[in-house]
C-alpha cells in the first residue's frame, strides 16, 4: 500500500467513527447501563463500524494488488463481512448467542477452505477454524472498559509491523493500527462511543486473520507472537474456565474479568487500559527477543509469562474488591 494509504486509514476511520456517532445518536443505539456494566450513563454504540468500512477497503486493494494470495484475502474480506454484519445487528437488537457463533464458523470456514484450496499446509486451515471463532469471542468479552480493546489490537498490529514490516501481515497490520487509532478518540480516556459488537467481532477477526500471515510467514518463529495476546487470552481464558467450572451459563454478559473488577475497584478505566496496554507491549519485546530462538526455548519462554499472568489474574480476582 502507498505511504498516503496509511494516512487515509486513519482519516477514514476518524470520519466514519464520528458519523457512526452521529448515527447512533440519531437513532438511541445506545449501551444502558445495568449491573454488570461498567459504565453508568447511557452510550451509543456501533463504533466499530468504523474500522470494519476501512479494513474491508484495504482489503479488497490488497486482494486485487497481491494475486498469489487473492483468494484468501478475499475470503477474509467475505469473514469480515459476515462478523460485522451480524456485529452490527446485534448492536441494534440482540439476536441468539448460536447465531451468533454460527456467523463467526462460517467466516472461519471461508477462510480456512480458500487455504486449503490456495495450498497452504492444512494445519494452518485447522487453526483458522479455531483461532477465529476463539478470538473473535474474546475479542468481545473483553471489550468492557473504556479503549482496552482498540488498544490491546494497535499493540499487536505494530509488533507485525516490526517483525514483517514489507510482508502481507505488516501491511494488514499497520493499516488496522491506523483505523483502530482513528477510533480511539472517540472511545478513550472517556468513551462518547462504543464500538459495538461489530468493531469487537472484527478487531478479533482481524487479529486472528493476520496471526495466520504471520504464521504463514514465520513459521514457529510466530510462536512468540503469542506473548502479546497473553493479556487477553489469559483473563477471558481463566474466567471462562471458572465460570465453565461453576456451571454458569459463559455465553452470557458477566463483570467477572480481572479487568472488569480492577476498574470497579479503582473506580475509573484509564488506569487499567494503561496497565493491559503495558503488559501485551512486554509481550511483543520477549517476542522479539526470541524471534530467531529454537521452538522449545520459545515454547518455555511463553509458558513462563503466561504462569506469571495468571498469577497476576488470581490476585486481581481474589485479592481487589
Amino acid at each position: 500500500m502507498p505511504p498516503f494509504g496509511w494516512l487515509l486509514c486513519l482519516v477514514a476511520a476518524f470520519a466514519g467513527t464520528a458519523w457512526a456517532l452521529r448515527y447512533a445518536r440519531r437513532e438511541q443505539v445506545l449501551d444502558h447501563p445495568e449491573e454488570r456494566s461498567n459504565h453508568a450513563t447511557p452510550t451509543p454504540r456501533g463504533g466499530g463500524i468504523a474500522i470494519v468500512a476501512v479494513m474491508a477497503g484495504v482489503l479488497a486493494w490488497l486482494a486485487y494488488s497481491r494475486v498469489e494470495e487473492r483468494l484468501v484475502l478475499l475470503a477474509m474480506l467475505a469473514g469480515l463481512v459476515l462478523v460485522g454484519a451480524i456485529g452490527w445487528i446485534d448492536d441494534h437488537r440482540p439476536i441468539s448467542a448460536r447465531i451468533r457463533l454460527a456467523m463467526h464458523a462460517l467466516a472461519a470456514a471461508l477462510v480456512a477452505i480458500a487455504m486449503a484450496v490456495t495450498g497452504w499446509p492444512i494445519w494452518m486451515s485447522v487453526l483458522a477454524l479455531v483461532a477465529i471463532p476463539v478470538l473473535v469471542n474474546i475479542w468481545n468479552f473483553m471489550d468492557g472498559i473504556d479503549g482496552i480493546a482498540a488498544t490491546q489490537a494497535m499493540v499487536w498490529e505494530l509488533a507485525l509491523l516490526l517483525w514483517t514490516p514489507v510482508a502481507l501481515a505488516g501491511s494488514i497490520g499497520l493499516a488496522l493500527a491506523m483505523a483502530c487509532l482513528g477510533f480511539l478518540p472517540f472511545n478513550f480516556p472517556r468513551a462518547r462511543l462504543f464500538m459495538g459488537d461489530v468493531g469487537s467481532g472484527a478487531l478479533g477477526f482481524l487479529v486472528a486473520s493476520s496471526g495466520l500471515l504471520l504464521a504463514r510467514e514465520q513459521g514457529s518463529h510466530a510462536l512468540g507472537s503469542l506473548g502479546v495476546l497473553a493479556p487477553f487470552l489469559v483473563d477471558a481464558g481463566l474466567t471462562l474456565s471458572r465460570r465453565i467450572w461453576r456451571r454458569e451459563p459463559w455465553w452470557q454478559a458477566h463483570s467477572q474479568h480481572a479487568y472488569q473488577r480492577l476498574a470497579r475497584s479503582w473506580k475509573g478505566h484509564g488506569r487499567v487500559t494503561g496497565i493491559y496496554t503495558m503488559l501485551a507491549a512486554s509481550g511483543a519485546v520477549l517476542a522479539e527477543m526470541l524471534k530467531f530462538q529454537e521452538s522449545t526455548v520459545t515454547i518455555s519462554f511463553m509458558l513462563l509469562w503466561y504462569i506469571g499472568l495468571a498469577a497476576l489474574w488470581g490476585s486481581a480476582q481474589f485479592r481487589v474488591a
